[in-house]
């Protein structure tokens, strides 16, 4: 299987147009660029309205599926993607719809739904970003923890930071002493045997 290829640049425009080199590993992207590099994945370019409108504009650039113009990329250089979002509204942010609650009315469980969201669709490209841009890490605190201290709060960096660490557990998982089908005697704890 073949690694992608990311960029080496120092910003998602750049990464785009004029990469300094494309390297699969961090360290091969760090002796490229000659110092310190970081994983971004960023928006890149303008909005389009509509899938086949992203498409047109990229072509060569992303994988097309559209019947009579199959597109296919090979592997190193798939790095930039589709992604479809939210339209903003007028200077607001643009947020997802709230949850449905179940009315039972009328002999149906939920009401009519509202109209979809409006979308626009995003190129987003993966690349290295050189002098390792300060990324804001949450820390220790976990997501749950967050939220429970007023995570309304929270600016947008910080939530992203939040979504991107590993998961930790609650408490460490203890190890099992005995298989799923085993028993201990009741005459004897310190003895195990299989149970059928």
């Amino acid at each position: 299987m073949t690694a992608i290829l990311y960029p080496v640049a120092a910003d998602a425009g750049q990464a785009f147009a004029a990469p300094k080199g494309r390297a699969a590993r961090e360290r091969d992207a760090a002796a490229l660029a000659g110092e310190d590099v970081a994983f971004l994945t960023e928006p890149v370019g303008p909005v389009y309205a509509t899938r086949e409108a992203a498409l047109d504009a990229l072509a060569g650039r992303v994988e097309d599926d559209r019947p009579g113009r199959m597109a296919s990329l090979a592997p190193e250089d798939r790095v930039v993607q589709l992604v479809e979002q939210l339209a903003p509204k007028a200077g607001k942010r643009a947020r997802a719809p709230a949850p449905v609650k179940p009315t039972f009315e009328g002999g149906h469980r939920w009401p009519t739904p509202e109209p979809p969201p409006a979308t626009v669709w995003r190129a987003m490209i993966s690349y290295w970003r050189i002098g390792a841009a300060p990324l804001r890490h949450a820390g220790d605190a976990q997501a749950r923890q967050a939220r429970r201290k007023g995570g309304e709060d929270m600016d947008r960096e910080t939530l992203r930071a939040l979504t991107r660490q590993p998961l930790l557990a609650v408490r460490p998982q203890q190890p099992l002493d005995i298989g799923l089908f085993e028993t201990r005697l009741p005459e004897a704890p310190h003895i195990v045997v299989p149970d059928e």
